[in-house]
């Protein structure tokens, strides 16, 4: 980093989103890249995302492409509904 470039808080979007019974767990990573474990299948995918407002746009290391939204706090990438780590709704299904 040089004296004229500043730091850059992270997205807000960055950080562990998860569904409900914790199976996927996608974290958006600071540096526009995504790392989405299932089950016990780490990386199971990773690629490249972009946000433009509320919404999300991906491009996974094969080329696939999948889209998302945030809306009110919970993000929904094509069929899954993911809610950020530390919310009450976040992997609630495997609790006691």
């Amino acid at each position: 980093m040089t004296s004229n470039e500043t730091p850059r808080d992270p997205h807000p979007y960055v950080g562990m989103w998860v569904t409900a019974d914790g199976f996927i767990r996608q974290e958006l990573l600071p540096n526009g890249r995504y790392d989405e474990a299932r089950g016990s299948r780490r990386s199971a995918y990773t690629g490249s995302y972009t946000v433009t407002g509320n919404h999300l746009d991906y491009v996974d290391d094969t080329g696939f492409t999948a889209t998302g939204d945030i809306r009110d706090g919970v993000l929904y990438h094509e069929h899954l509904v993911l809610y950020c780590e530390g919310d009450e709704h976040a992997g609630r299904e495997n609790r006691p």
